[in-house]
């Protein structure tokens, strides 16, 4: 006898999983190709129709996915922004704002089942592209901000805070943003030949010692802080 087939209502959550994964699945074959054929031809050279073809789908596909190429070549960058604010909601909640952004960003450079983008071929010559490449440099400043801003809340609501009175969380976000992106331009400036695991290895004792350096100037300057405030107030008196 043959078995029945599932209902629609019994199989919906697994039809749209496959949904899912299928667009996933799109979108990244999309960011691979635009990847690709920018590092190998260069921007001006590279139209979205080349990206669609090369990802074997159509253009109108490439439109539900991506507003221009640029943007399709830095998907795997707004993807890590993606992962370090999840990893950031996760934090603690009494663990202060700018060490739970560190530790957020030391658990997306360790993740090994959604790795960070600069393990993907030829990351470092993308965000080196940025240098010479106006477009490019303008998506990934808007792919940066985006996500910038999206930290910004979700360290106000953790100080249960007004993200737009409290200047508090800006500053913490701008400064671990910044130590970050410092960590990132010198690893793509680096002229030595990396595989996977020594690129990894690189990036990560980037990032701690520019955060180390972050943290050791805020301990020098609260000292000098404390000392000008306290020779300006007896100055008045």
């Amino acid at each position: 006898m043959k078995a029945k087939e599932p209902t629609t209502a019994a199989t919906g959550g697994a039809v749209e999983d496959r949904r899912q994964r299928k667009a996933r699945q799109t979108r990244n074959a999309l960011a691979a190709a635009a990847l690709e054929l920018i590092l190998e031809h260069g921007l001006d050279a590279v139209t979205v129709s080349a990206i669609a073809e090369r990802a074997d789908v159509t253009r109108r596909t490439f439109s539900r996915y991506f507003v221009g190429k640029e943007d399709a070549a830095l998907d795997f960058v707004r993807g890590d922004g993606d992962r370090i604010n999840d990893c950031l909601r996760a934090r603690p909640a009494g663990e202060p704002p700018l060490l739970a952004y560190r530790r957020a960003v030391g658990e997306w450079l360790a993740d090994q089942e959604n790795p960070a983008s600069h393990l993907r071929p030829d990351m470092r010559k993308l965000l080196m592209l940025l240098d010479t490449e106006p477009a490019l440099f303008a998506a990934y400043e808007r792919i940066r901000v985006d996500a910038q801003e999206e930290s910004i809340r979700i360290i106000a609501e953790r100080l249960g805070t007004d993200d737009v009175r409290d200047v508090r969380p800006a500053v913490v976000v701008d400064a671990a943003a910044g130590v970050l992106t410092a960590a990132l331009r010198l690893w793509a400036r680096g002229t030595r030949d990396h595989d996977h695991d020594s690129a990894a290895a690189d990036l990560t004792a980037l990032v701690e010692q520019a955060y180390d350096a972050l943290t050791g100037e805020a301990a020098l300057a609260a000292p000098h802080s404390t000392t000008t405030t306290s020779t300006t107030t007896a100055t008045r008196e």
